[in-house]
């Protein structure tokens, strides 16, 4: 390895993406934008469920159950309705997802201890906002029949009674079950990908295209320092921008690491140097920028984005994708990002993620190598 060689190659390719000011949009302005925009706009979190209510009893028992529904997080009572009626059309134009009906004599029923039925329609639209909801409706409705149970026993005995179990929860690592906890670290896998693997994808291309490849092969360069020239500046560069995300992560929505910087690193690095692999790699088979631009969106970001437990759980997947997610870096690296945001983990948790992105990235650096050396570099 000359590395006289190494800077001119090195100094080259920084002039380029001086020149070219789109890879320099790409590499900066769209990864700022992307965790701005997921940040603020992605949120898994369900709450504050907009619900109209119909009341025909009126009464202090039915205000009761209403009021429990307010001061709940998950629900926000939008509107009180005259009549049942008024209800398709707050569902059908979206105005509101949850719509509580409450029958004429409920009152009456639940002081002589009879069963009531309450009609609750959830928008069902999206299946998994649906489920979310049902959920918190079901443990607002078990909360409120436990309180009318012990009333009720209380008042038969004479004394009273106390729940035999007590459930104390305490929730670990996420404490607020803030869904920007995990999602921001998912981008910055995001970003790496975007700036690692999407632009190192053109960079052989380009020579290729543009007919230098031939003088590169004339020069006495080795193919590792043809490589390593090349993917230096976008190592910096993605690095620059992982930076950035770990400082506007913490500044506009609070999210800090709790772990070891010298693991966030030591991972980041070895996932970088996949990324960059990756798209080098693409970048020599394919000898076009369109094909390779194609390429690295097929087979760096779209894997990161759906098959990386980042926004999709890998355990709800069909067998088959589950078992394609090991091929895919972002999966590990997720990982390592989630035990040094959220769990404070260390090396004896997260060392078979990083030998997996290390053997990822030495494969796929000897392939690049065989691939520039059978073409006489």
């Amino acid at each position: 390895m000359n590395p006289v060689r190494l800077a001119a190659v090195v100094r080259k390719e920084v002039r380029h993406l001086i020149r070219d000011y789109r890879s320099l949009y790409l590499a900066f302005a769209i990864p700022l934008l992307l965790i701005v925009l997921f940040g603020y706009a992605l949120s898994l979190d369900v709450d504050r469920v907009r619900t109209i209510v119909v009341d025909y009893d009126r009464t202090a028992g039915s205000r009761d159950l209403i009021e429990r529904f307010e001061a709940s997080s998950y629900f926000h009572v939008v509107a009180r309705l005259n009549a049942s009626r008024a209800v398709d059309e707050w569902l059908d134009r979206g105005r509101a997802s949850v719509a509580i009906i409450l029958p004429a004599g409920f009152g009456a029923d639940i002081m002589a201890d009879r069963t009531v039925q309450v009609q609750i329609l959830i928008d069902g639209s999206d299946p998994v906002f649906a489920g979310a909801v049902r959920s918190y409706i079901t443990a607002v409705s078990e909360k409120y029949n436990a309180a009318l149970l012990f009333a009720f026993l209380n008042r038969h005995h004479q004394g009273t009674l106390v729940a035999p179990v007590e459930g104390r929860i305490r929730v670990w690592f996420n404490e607020d079950l803030e869904s920007r906890n995990f999602i921001i670290p998912g981008i910055i896998a995001v970003i790496i990908m975007i700036v690692g693997a999407m632009l190192t994808s053109l960079v052989i291309a380009r020579e290729y295209e543009q007919g230098t490849m031939e003088t590169l092969k004339s020069m006495p360069m080795r193919a590792g320092e043809l490589l390593l020239g090349k993917a230096i500046p976008y190592f910096v560069i993605a690095w620059a921008d992982v930076l950035i995300a770990v400082v506007l992560g913490r500044i506009l929505f609070g999210v800090a690491i709790k772990g070891s910087l010298g693991m966030m690193f030591v991972g980041t690095s070895l996932y970088l140097t996949c990324a960059l692999c990756l798209g080098l790699f693409i970048s020599s088979a394919t000898r076009s920028q369109l094909l390779a631009n194609q390429g690295a969106l097929l087979f760096t970001y779209l894997p990161s984005l759906l098959l990386s437990d980042f926004v999709f759980p890998i355990a709800n997947m069909p067998p088959v994708l589950q078992w394609i997610t090991y091929a895919v870096p972002a999966r590990y690296y997720i990982e390592i990002l989630s035990g040094v945001y959220l769990r404070d983990a260390g090396f004896d948790l997260l060392w078979t993620n990083l030998i997996v992105l290390a053997s990822m990235s030495a494969v796929l650096a000897a392939l690049n190598y065989l691939l520039l050396k059978k073409d006489g570099l």
